[in-house]
Parts: C-alpha cells; structure tokens; sequence
C-alpha cells in the first residue's frame, strides 16, 4: 500500500481518488498535483513507481497544507471564533449546526441522542 505524508493511500484506486484521502486535499487539488507531476488520472495508484510517488510526496509536502498543519489551522480558526464570541462561534460552544442548518428537527449529529422525557402524561383526578 502506498504512504504519502504518513497517510497509506488505498492501492486498488485511481490516484485522483486515492489522493483525497489524505486530510486537506479535494478532487481538484488532487487533479492539480497530479497534473504537476505528470501523472495520468486514470491509473491506479499501485500502478505508480517510486519516482513518481517520491514526486507526489515532495509536491504535497512543498506546496499543500495537509494533515496536521491543516488540522491544526482548522481547530485554531474555531477556536478565534469562539473567542471573539460571533455567532458562528457561539453555535460551536453550544455543540449545534453552525451553517443555517434547521435544529427543531433532525440535526441528531451536532445536539447528539434525543432527550424524551417519561412519564409526563398529567395525572387525572
């Protein structure tokens, strides 16, 4: 199996898609390294020899964020905003959907289980 960046990429892929799985490259910046280094779409990434890996490897590491830089960037941009206390920041606090999503239904993911209360038919007399 392929490593880039401390990331085993999946080997029975094409290395436009097996590229994606490495935190902080998409489609089309994986298209642009790709297209960088020469390399055809369509292969699969078993197919690549150990140049070709060592030139994605170096074009990555050179010119791309990726990984822990790029999670670190994210978890520091939540966080100014939790500081400075904008509205974006505030939903995070509060552990809800952040970008106009709907909340009296669905959202389960961000609010996490359903809090039912039991028992609560009134008593009659």
């Amino acid at each position: 199996m392929p490593r880039l960046v401390g990331i085993d990429i999946p080997e029975n892929k094409r290395i436009v898609v097996a590229l994606t799985y490495i935190y902080g490259v998409g489609p089309a910046t994986s298209r642009n390294i790709l297209e960088k280094c020469n390399i055809d779409v369509s292969r699969k990434a078993r197919e690549l020899n150990d140049g070709e890996l060592a030139a994605l490897k170096k074009e990555i590491e050179t010119n791309y964020d990726v990984e822990g830089d790029k999670r670190r960037e994210v978890q520091g941009n939540i966080k100014t905003k939790m500081d400075i206390g904008c509205y974006q920041g505030l939903r995070h606090r509060k552990g809800l959907p952040v970008h106009g999503q709907r909340t009296h239904t669905n959202a389960r993911t961000r609010k996490g289980k359903g809090k039912t209360i039991a028992n609560k038919k009134k008593a009659v007399k």
